[in-house]
C-alpha cells in the first residue's frame, strides 16, 4: 500500500471520491492513502451519503486535512470497516498527543464533547472501494459546532504522515492475520 501527502492545496468537493483519483492525478497506482490540506465544500450533487442528501446537510469547512483511501476490492462492508479503522487511528493519535481522552468516536464520526471534529464517507465504485476522511484544521464558519487540529495545537502535515503510516501498518497487520491462519478438518 502506498501513501503520499500532496503539498499543494486542494479544495475537496466530493468529485475526488472516485476510483483511480490518486493514479490519474498523481501517478499512484494501486491501493493507497493520500493526504492533502484545503477547504471542503461538498454540494448535494456530489454527496454519496443519502441521509445527508435527504436532510440537506451542508458539508463545509474553510480548512481541513483530507485523506482519500482506495482499495481495489468492491466490498462496501469492508470499506466501512476500514473507514472506522481510520477514525480510530485519528482518535487514538489525537488522544495520545493530548495525553488524555478528549476525542470520542461514534461510528466513523469523531467528537470533542458536542463538537464535531471530522467528516467521513465510504463507498464503492465498479472497480474499488474509496473513503474520504476529513479532519477540521480550524472551526471557522462551519455549519455545525466543530473543533479542529489547531484547537489541539496539532500541526497538520506531521499528523497526516502519522495517520497514513499507522493506516498502512494496520492494513498490513490485517493481511498478515489473514495469511497466517488455516482451517481445520
Amino acid at each position: 500500500m502506498k501513501s503520499r501527502f500532496i503539498k499543494e492545496e486542494i479544495a475537496y468537493t466530493g468529485e475526488q471520491l472516485q476510483s483511480h483519483f490518486a493514479y490519474r492525478q498523481y501517478g499512484i497506482l494501486g491501493d493507497c492513502i493520500i493526504g492533502f490540506r484545503g477547504p471542503c465544500d461538498v454540494k448535494i450533487s456530489h454527496m454519496v451519503d443519502i441521509e445527508d442528501k435527504r436532510a440537506g446537510n451542508k458539508i463545509y469547512s474553510e480548512d481541513m486535512l483530507h485523506f482519500i483511501v482506495e482499495h481495489h476490492d468492491t466490498d462496501l462492508e469492508k470499506s466501512v470497516l476500514r473507514q472506522w479503522l481510520l477514525a480510530t487511528i485519528v482518535k487514538e493519535l489525537i488522544n495520545a498527543i493530548k495525553g488524555k481522552n478528549v476525542i470520542t468516536r461514534a461510528g466513523s464520526d469523531l467528537f470533542d464533547q458536542d463538537a464535531k471534529v471530522t467528516v467521513s464517507v465510504a463507498t464503492v465504485t465498479p472497480v474499488s472501494s474509496v473513503i474520504h476522511f476529513g479532519i477540521n484544521v480550524t472551526s471557522t464558519n462551519t455549519p455545525v459546532k466543530t473543533k479542529g487540529l489547531s484547537d489541539y495545537g496539532i500541526e497538520p502535515f506531521a499528523f497526516a504522515n502519522d495517520v497514513m503510516t499507522q493506516y498502512i501498518k494496520e492494513s498490513a497487520a490485517v493481511h498478515k492475520a489473514c495469511y497466517k491462519v488455516t482451517w481445520t478438518e
